[in-house]
């Protein structure tokens, strides 16, 4: 039997709770966060509506997984996310231990990468999964603003 739960899959749920942050007026970058196949955190960008330029996805998606697991890192777990991290959210996953981070799009002028922001010597690092996708939303949801 084919096992369905592939990057694409989980990135597929975050790509939905970017769609969600789209409808809200928010930055449309969505993020869920996995362990043994299960989801255990799903959110999205929510600075607006909570008036906090904290509340990236990545940073709501630690806090719910942490919360769900009744601690505070994230060994074994790993976070699907539409938009590479910012160096606030590197950080923050650098501290939480995460396993694994997916993201789709880059973000070449914030991006951890940019910024030169490490992340835990045991976390893995995939990208580009579903990366068309996830730059699609982004540059209608600033095309959208941009006319108003």
């Amino acid at each position: 039997m084919e096992n369905i739960f592939t990057d694409e899959y989980f990135m597929k749920k975050a790509l939905h709770e970017a769609e969600m942050a789209f409808d809200k007026g928010e930055i449309p970058i969505g993020a869920v966060i996995v362990i043994d196949n299960k989801v255990i955190a799903r959110t999205h960008n929510l600075t607006e509506m909570l008036h906090d330029v904290t509340a990236h996805a990545e940073m709501q998606a630690i806090t719910s997984a942490a919360n769900f697991l009744g601690g505070k890192y994230l060994k074994n777990c790993t976070l699907y996310v539409t938009v590479e991290p910012c160096q606030m959210c590197a950080g923050a996953l650098y501290w939480s231990q995460i396993s694994k981070i997916v993201y789709a799009a880059p973000d070449a002028e914030r991006g951890f990468l940019k910024m030169g922001t490490q992340l835990h010597p045991k976390t893995t690092v995939v990208n580009g999964v579903m990366a068309e996708q996830a730059a699609d939303l982004m540059l209608r949801f600033f095309a959208e603003k941009r006319k108003k």
